[in-house]
């Protein structure tokens, strides 16, 4: 049964991560970004509670219950004018600590793939 399991698991995953780029990022997170030209997935996009570009660095605002990382992300970016960005949690934070402020996760437009002072749109929705 347990075979079972991880075969179906892999199945499910390996489609995910065709077109993926996986790297460390400065504080040795690992980051997963995904440029796509796909918009047809049914994938649930997390909440935000803030975003900020300031034209070399993304910042996001997201619930957390304590173990939320920029690495518990893929970041998904289509190309456009402007780009359109969406953050999917891949691991959950099963942590019991709630932090209402919520976790401050962020990338570099390097990380993202982006040129420095490029337009971006965020798909996510916003939680408040």
């Amino acid at each position: 049964m347990r075979a079972t399991l991880v075969a179906g698991l892999a199945a499910t995953l390996l489609p995910l991560l065709g077109g993926c780029v996986f790297y460390s990022s400065e504080g040795g997170e690992r980051v997963s970004v995904a440029v796509s030209d796909q918009t047809g997935r049914a994938e649930t996009a997390e909440a935000v509670r803030k975003v900020d570009f300031d034209g070399r660095r993304l910042s996001v605002v997201v619930g957390s219950n304590g173990c939320t990382e920029a690495s518990s992300f893929e970041v998904r970016i289509k190309d456009g004018d402007p780009a359109e960005l969406t953050l999917i949690r891949r691991t959950p934070d099963l942590c019991k600590a709630l932090v209402a402020e919520g976790k401050l996760v962020s990338w570099t437009y390097e990380e993202l793939g982006l040129r420095s002072g490029e337009a971006v749109r965020v798909l996510n929705p916003i939680s408040l």
